[in-house]
């Protein structure tokens, strides 16, 4: 191979990894934001353990809890706990690390989880089974 073929080859090589790149990065930009979700952890007799991711503005669906829980703040951030009607029913300011305790819900008591920052919250919940 010459001189010129190689230089050739090696500016179609670059250029085509510059354009594998641009095409890789504008699709994850295309990618939707992903919802806010649970994701079982553990699970046996005594507790259940999940993590909770809440986008920003995309609060948890409707849910109650039947059992006391330990929450555990994986990041910094406010979260609000709203009823159907979106009525403020609590508010936790979570600093990454530290754990908070919840006591079960009021009996047929529904609330959803809202991220009102612009960055998500990430949580573990260790909720009882047998504290009754």
């Amino acid at each position: 191979m010459n001189r010129d073929s190689s230089v050739s080859w090696l500016a179609a090589a670059c250029l085509l990894s510059f354009a594998a790149g641009a095409g890789a990065t504008a699709a994850l930009r295309a990618q939707p934001q992903q919802a806010s979700r649970r994701e079982p952890q553990f699970d046996n007799q005594y507790v259940s353990v999940w993590k909770s991711i809440i986008m920003p503005n995309q609060p948890l669906t409707l849910h109650r809890h039947d059992h006391a829980r330990a929450l555990v703040a994986l990041t910094d951030g406010q979260l609000q706990v709203v009823d159907k009607a979106g009525k403020r029913l609590d508010t936790y300011n979570l600093v990454r690390g530290k754990a908070i305790w919840l006591k079960a819900d009021p009996p047929g008591q529904m609330h959803a989880d809202v991220n009102a920052s612009g960055k998500p919250i990430e949580v573990i919940v260790v909720q009882l089974k047998n504290d009754r």
